[in-house]
């Protein structure tokens, strides 16, 4: 399948209706996003997640690469080890999936990212004006707009820092496991290029090998 890349807007962007949403982490994969969408809780976990107003699933979803690096870094309560993090001024690229979504579903996936309450649409005129916007001090409220796709913007949220300034943290067996299972999902990277991909991201680099993370795909691990 195609991988798209996102390309400068023609013209000044307007507000849509509909936005890509960029996921380059566990929302890469659907079974992981419909908790986000549809509420509730996944197998093996605690958290139980509010929902979206919106509970539709996305109206399409495309394999993608965006300009930037994946790393991982802080803690996750849900998975242990580093969280996926994008910083767009890194040189790489990064690999994902972009979900066509509403604004309001946008809005509340970033929410929950937060373990916040969903329901309160963002603005995002600054982001499309200049490509990036902190709307929060927080981990995943940084607004990021790397272009258009088929004329519609796409969207991704990571932290206000960048690679730089911050210590990368190892990412889990099933958190890597969960990310390998959303690339290969979308249709788009063997497997073998999945694992090269994520074993050299910061953070899971030196720790992990590619032979490794590709062990985790056919392996019994859980979060």
């Amino acid at each position: 399948m195609t991988v798209h890349t996102a390309t400068p807007f023609d013209g000044a962007p307007v507000a849509p209706e509909q936005v890509w949403y960029a996921s380059y982490g566990s929302n890469m994969h659907m079974d992981r996003l419909a908790a986000y969408l549809v509420g509730g809780t996944l197998p093996g976990a605690t958290r139980t997640y509010p929902g979206c107003r919106d509970r539709r699933a996305p109206e399409r979803s495309l394999a993608v690469e965006l300009a930037g690096r994946l790393y991982f870094a802080t803690e996750s309560p849900v998975w242990t080890g580093g969280r996926a993090f994008y910083d767009p001024t890194a040189p790489g690229r990064t690999r994902g999936r972009a979900h066509l979504v509403t604004i309001g579903q946008l809005s509340d996936i970033a929410a929950q990212e937060m373990y916040k309450e969903p329901g309160t649409d963002l603005d995002l005129t600054v982001v499309l004006r200049e490509g990036r916007h902190e709307v929060g001090p927080g981990r995943y409220e940084t607004l990021i707009c790397p272009g258009a796709i088929e004329g519609v913007p796409v969207l991704t949220f990571t932290a206000p820092w960048t690679l730089r300034d911050v210590d990368t943290t190892v990412p889990s067996a099933a958190y890597l496991r969960h990310l390998a299972g959303g690339l290969l999902e979308s249709g788009s990277w063997e497997e073998r290029h999945i694992a090269d991909y994520l074993a050299a991201s910061p953070g899971a680099a030196g720790s992990w090998t590619a032979r490794q993370v590709l062990r985790l795909l056919t392996a019994d691990v859980r979060p």
